[in-house]
């Protein structure tokens, strides 16, 4: 097994594991985010009660409630843009690891000899290569569609 070969191994192991502990960190956030809007909803519906029940409330108390719940809707939107985003992330692994599957398949179509190919091989590499492409074209859409939330919230 030459030496290049056990190094593209190596670095195909690794990427996959990193993509595998990347997708777990994404993973726990997601769940953290989950429990955060639960908090946040439920500290909102007391506001609003507050808000909706105390007419005899001074100004500056119910003043005090609305900012308070501006803040949590401020807070929910933020969490809501960092769910998104962590949504895209999944998606753009989920490529990832599709580009590694498909570029290993091409691979070794590609490294089997001209000769001993047959047609129906050549053809499984045109489809490889096609299905690569796509799945290039999704990432790369991914990427702008990150690209044009960022330039949004500036």
């Amino acid at each position: 097994y030459p030496t290049w070969k056990r190094t593209l191994t190596r670095r195909a192991r690794e990427a996959q594991m990193n993509r595998f502990c990347k997708a777990q960190a994404i993973q726990r956030r997601l769940e953290e985010i989950e429990v955060t809007f639960r908090e946040l909803e439920q500290q909102g519906i007391k506001l609003e009660k507050l808000l909706r029940d105390e007419d005899s409330t001074p100004d500056d108390k119910k003043t005090q409630w609305m900012n308070q719940l501006l803040y949590l809707v401020q807070k929910k939107n933020s969490l809501m843009t960092e769910e998104s985003d962590l949504m895209i992330t999944v998606q753009e692994l989920k490529l990832e690891e599709q580009q590694w599957k498909l570029d290993q398949k091409l691979r070794y179509y590609m490294n089997k000899e001209e000769s001993l190919k047959t047609p129906k091989d050549h053809a499984a590499e045109k489809e490889i290569l096609d299905q690569l492409l796509e799945v290039v074209n999704k990432r790369n859409v991914l990427i702008h569609i990150q690209e044009e939330q960022r330039l949004s919230e500036l």
